[in-house]
């Protein structure tokens, strides 16, 4: 059993497992060849429970790379058909950290613009207008704390689009630490970004009970202001 990767799991039960995502994983294979979290979660399961032949296991949702935090895999296709149905409702809550040199203009504020995203630069963009091949996305924020240089905000996803947060806070000129992409002028040494899937909320799609799962940001210095 990896002990890193013990120590990153939130929750597992027969259904579902949580794994709190180092900036450094990629959630599913991609052309770097990396080992992905899905398969060190498949490699873990095997290992803790014995298990013969190949571990079944769902990816419910994604994380940018240089993003940390908390990732739902299921662990039956049963668990894996309801959640993605809860993802298509908007049912699961997903509550992100994220640390801005910039303040926005307002304390607290609730996003909405068309993103459409550029494939062959692997980004996309926030624009007032809709446009055809846009896509509506939707955020709310609040402002919770500051240190000399940097500010701390809430931010609830209330759609999922690629790239989503970073793309609506650049276009407001908040621009996430360490996020050259979209527009932050310098990078983190781990080429991690200061973006962070604190809260999930949901469900359990098989006991019916709610569940809450909170995860701690990566251990830096920038982070540790704000914990």
């Amino acid at each position: 059993m990896s002990y890193d990767l013990k120590n990153q799991i939130i929750y597992e039960d027969n259904h579902i497992i949580i794994v709190n995502k180092l900036p450094s994983q990629i959630v599913q294979g991609d052309k770097t060849g990396d080992e992905p979290l899905s398969e060190k979660v498949k490699k873990y399961i095997k290992k803790r429970y014995n298990k013969p032949g190949d571990v079944f296991l769902g990816v419910v949702h994604r994380l940018d790379r240089p993003v940390s935090g908390l990732i739902i895999f299921a662990r039956t296709s049963k668990a894996l058909a309801r959640l993605n149905q809860m993802l298509k409702d908007r049912t699961i809550r997903k509550i992100y950290w994220g640390v801005v040199k910039e303040l926005p203009p307002e304390e607290t504020g609730h996003l909405i613009h068309y993103i459409y995203r550029d494939t062959k630069k692997n980004k996309s963009f926030a624009s007032v207008k809709e446009r055809k091949d846009s896509k509506r996305a939707e955020l709310r924020y609040k402002h919770i704390a500051s240190s000399d240089k940097y500010h701390l905000l809430e931010i609830e996803l209330l759609t999922g689009r690629h790239h989503q947060i970073r793309a609506q806070l650049a276009f407001i000129g908040c621009h996430i630490k360490g996020d050259i992409k979209y527009g932050y002028p310098r990078t983190n040494k781990n080429a991690s970004i200061h973006l962070h899937a604190r809260v999930v909320e949901f469900i359990h799609p098989v006991k019916k009970e709610k569940m809450s799962f909170t995860a701690p940001p990566p251990n830096d210095l920038l982070w540790s202001a704000f914990v």
